[in-house]
């Protein structure tokens, strides 16, 4: 039986690292985004457009999301990427590090509600920074705070 249900995460890196981690990667494909407005993933990679990221959109059921190319994995994309955000369930999650660290990607993002420890350890011995359990758009928005540019 697959595991659906989020573990809790064993380490995340402190607030500062996170927000480097922002400022300084900007494009960011988002795994399994959805191309209903309603979904969180839609609203997020929308934020993320809007605020200067580049966002690529991964997912096999579509060809454009957010009037951006889709692809069907990580390892479709023909450029490199900086971000891999994950809205996956956990269960997927491993293959999706495990891609994350094949394309070279800089940190692996499981959005809010998703963790998955050692998907996660193989990624930071990987040399990938690792979130978990963590909204990009909410981190996005508390940086901006502590910036003083909300």
């Amino acid at each position: 039986m697959p595991d659906r249900y989020c573990e809790i995460p064993e380490y995340n890196p402190p607030p500062e690292e996170i927000r480097v981690a922002l400022e300084k990667y900007k494009i960011v494909a988002i795994v399994g985004l959805s191309p209903k407005p309603e979904r969180d993933s839609y609203r997020v990679a929308k934020y993320l457009k809007e605020n200067h990221y580049e966002i690529v959109p991964v997912n096999p059921g579509q060809k454009q999301i957010l009037g951006e190319a889709c692809y069907p994995n990580l390892k479709a994309i023909p450029f490199p990427v900086d971000v891999v955000d994950i809205f996956r369930n956990p269960d997927a999650i491993p293959p999706v590090v495990d891609d994350a660290i094949e394309i070279g990607a800089k940190v692996v993002w499981m959005q809010l509600g998703l963790a998955h420890n050692k998907a996660a350890d193989k990624a930071r011995e990987a040399g990938l920074e690792v979130v978990m359990n963590k909204c990009i758009k909410t981190e996005h928005l508390n940086m901006l705070k502590q910036n003083g540019l909300e």
